[in-house]
């Protein structure tokens, strides 16, 4: 068992993630990634956590391990990987929200503190340090 939190959502499958090979195209998984950001950090749960936080994303990677197809049910689980001084890692994991043992794909994403009115990066606030690193994974 982990000893830091692990954020987990289910993501719903949609025919139209699917292409003509029937599996969910490569290029979808980086929406699941994306919704995983979105509800880490504006979930009914969460949002309380995360007040006025601003980025921007900066990368964004996927490696792909086994096809997902519309028969299969997927969970994804992500955590902090890494905090700097402007920016933060997330870790991805997609797997079978009925078997979390077997994994789809896995991914990375870095995120830059950003203030859009100056259009600049800015440094992580203390208090986003703080609620970010209850996620952060101790190595």
């Amino acid at each position: 068992m982990a000893d830091f939190e692990i954020f987990s959502t289910d993501i719903d499958l949609r025919f139209r993630d699917v292409d003509a090979m029937g599996h969910v195209n490569n290029a979808v998984y980086f929406t699941y990634f994306e919704y995983g950001r979105l509800k880490f950090f504006y979930s009914a749960d969460q949002k309380d956590k995360f007040p006025g936080f601003a980025f921007i994303l900066a990368h964004v990677s996927c490696d792909f391990i086994r096809p997902v197809t519309l028969d299969d049910t997927l969970q994804l689980q992500m955590w902090v990987k890494e905090i700097g001084g402007k920016s933060f890692k997330f870790h991805y994991q997609l797997v079978d929200a009925d078997d979390p043992a077997f994994t789809f794909a896995t991914g990375e994403s870095v995120q830059v503190c950003f203030d859009y009115q100056k259009n600049r990066s800015i440094t992580i606030s203390e208090d986003l340090h703080i609620q970010l690193s209850a996620y952060l994974e101790q190595a």
